[in-house]
């Protein structure tokens, strides 16, 4: 047993190390436009600098959630927090594009150490099930808030400083975290816990994800056409098939496949993925509306978004435990993801001349039924599994969550953009080159427009914006009856689920996961 003081401290350092990285990752879309002043990145290498540290995350989350079950959780983050602070000093003064790159993988390497890292530490502290919900809801909320403060840090510090500080602001936080850690944090690693890491089952669980988040990424941004996304989806999916079937084979596997045998597991981490799916709608579609659609500037835009991130927090902490106990965590994950549903229904008589006070409720009611659903989720995933496991459940079930996520960019973004085409409705006369970029998006419209004359540009714009309306109503609900498929799904999987799960420290009989 841990005392409030030693339970409490965990938390607030894993949340400070939670909030940082979801930051930093939405502040640097920001700086772009300023390090491209200084590194003049080509759009090729550009799209690296975005994506580089998620397919570094995405791909190592597996790997390393099996490397804090061997070596201990603390040990693991503490190194991914000192890593994590050098290479962002680093990546603060790169001296051009490829070595910027290179810098940001290294900070995917070391932030795939930090999630699973920091779950395992919170469900190794708090024991007791009520209040170990209410310590996910709330580390869950802090990652949402992050991602809305992201814009709003970058604002900040772009207005005084050079884009780098948006890197170097890293360092004496996780400084901090890295002194306060080696004093507070536990030790977390299990005696008879997993042995030696597969070393095969390592590259394979590499490939198969990083070739699925490839070939989805590939297909948002160019189409299905081009021949990389089939060669990427199928080598991934062969990858990750290879490794499931040697993760039964082998005596220590790196992820213990049998894990999905229980209702309470398989049926969280698919919902949570799923889940991810409709979320997107929120911080993709918002971000374009305030800041293109509408005009605002990004401080502004990462302002407006944050009463998602309060109702995210909001449902996770105060409003999830108790609902469990009321209801079940089946019903809690359903109506979290009901409520989320009606909220973006809601979305949908949204226009450009709603006032930003109306939305308020929206974003607020979509955000607490995300925290619900994700909440439950996240907490019944730490819950039913072994201690020792923790470190491998909480890594897929992040991996679930980039998987989710870069579907749901795909597949939403393209929802968008397509109607978006067939409703742009151009005025006569504009040239062909801008008419191919106003056909492009919103914001190749927006650039367009500038270079033509007054009335013709006004014209652009509008027909612009009211087609980029048309396609934001159309994700949205397409967003909102995936919600609802979530929640039956999640009624359909999780209904076995017990609203208490004991966390045993010892449990004497064999798991029932290892029969």
């Amino acid at each position: 047993m841990y005392s409030p003081a030693r339970k409490w401290g965990t938390f607030a350092i894993c949340g400070l190390l939670a909030i940082v990285p979801n930051i930093d990752l939405t502040a640097l879309n920001q700086a772009i436009p300023h390090l491209g002043a200084d590194l003049h990145p080509s759009a090729t290498q550009t799209l690296w600098i975005a994506d580089a540290y998620g397919f570094a995350l995405a791909g190592l989350l597996i790997t390393m959630g099996g490397i804090g079950d061997r070596i201990g959780h603390k040990r693991l983050l503490l190194t991914g927090t000192a890593v994590f602070a050098v290479v962002s000093a680093v990546t603060a003064y790169a001296p051009s594009a490829e070595l910027l790159i290179a810098a940001r993988a290294l900070l995917g390497v070391a932030g795939a150490t930090l999630m699973p890292s920091c779950l395992s530490l919170i469900r190794r502290v708090f024991t007791e099930p009520g209040e170990r919900t209410t310590a996910v809801g709330l580390f869950m909320g802090l990652g949402g808030l992050a991602v809305g403060l992201g814009p709003v840090a970058g604002g900040a510090l772009l207005d005084h400083f050079w884009w780098g500080s948006v890197f170097m602001i890293n360092v004496p936080v996780m400084a901090v975290a890295l002194v306060a850690g080696a004093l507070v944090l536990p030790g977390s690693r299990v005696p008879g816990g997993p042995g030696r890491m597969d070393v095969l089952g390592v590259p394979l669980s590499i490939a198969g994800v990083l070739g699925l988040v490839y070939a989805v990424k590939e297909a948002a941004a160019h189409g299905v056409d081009g021949p990389r996304v089939p060669v990427a989806a199928v080598l991934g999916a062969a990858a990750l098939a290879a490794f499931a079937v040697r993760q039964t084979r082998v005596d220590e596997p790196l992820v213990d496949v049998r894990l999905f045998r229980l209702p309470a597991f398989s049926g969280s981490v698919g919902t949570t993925m799923f889940a991810m799916f409709a979320l997107v709608a929120q911080s993709l579609i918002f971000s374009l509306l305030f800041q293109l659609a509408l005009g605002w500037s990004p401080l502004r835009a990462g302002l407006a978004g944050l009463p998602g991130a309060a109702g995210a927090m909001v449902g996770g902490a105060a409003l999830a435990p108790p609902l469990i106990s009321a209801l079940g965590r089946a019903r809690v994950v359903a109506l979290g993801m009901a409520v989320s549903a009606g909220a973006f229904s809601l979305f949908l008589t949204v226009g450009l001349d709603t006032p930003y006070l109306a939305m308020v409720p929206m974003m607020a009611l979509s955000g607490l039924g995300m925290g619900l659903a994700m909440t439950v989720t996240s907490d019944t995933v730490l819950a039913s599994v072994p201690k020792e496991r923790s470190g491998a459940a909480s890594a897929l079930s992040e991996t679930a969550t980039e998987l989710g996520g870069a579907l749901g960019m795909a597949i939403l973004g393209s929802v968008l953009n397509a109607v978006y085409r067939g409703s742009l409705d151009l005025p006569a006369g504009v040239p062909g080159p801008a008419a191919a970029a106003a056909r492009d998006s919103l914001a190749g419209a927006l650039e367009a427009a500038g270079a033509l004359p007054g009335g013709v540009a006004a014209q652009v714009t509008a027909a612009a914006r009211a087609a980029f309306m048309d396609g934001m109503h159309a994700a949205l609900a397409c967003s909102a009856v995936c919600a609802v498929l979530v929640a039956g799904f999640a009624l359909v999987t999780l209904r076995s689920v017990p609203k208490v799960i004991e966390d045993a420290e010892a449990p004497a009989r064999t798991p029932e996961w290892k029969k």
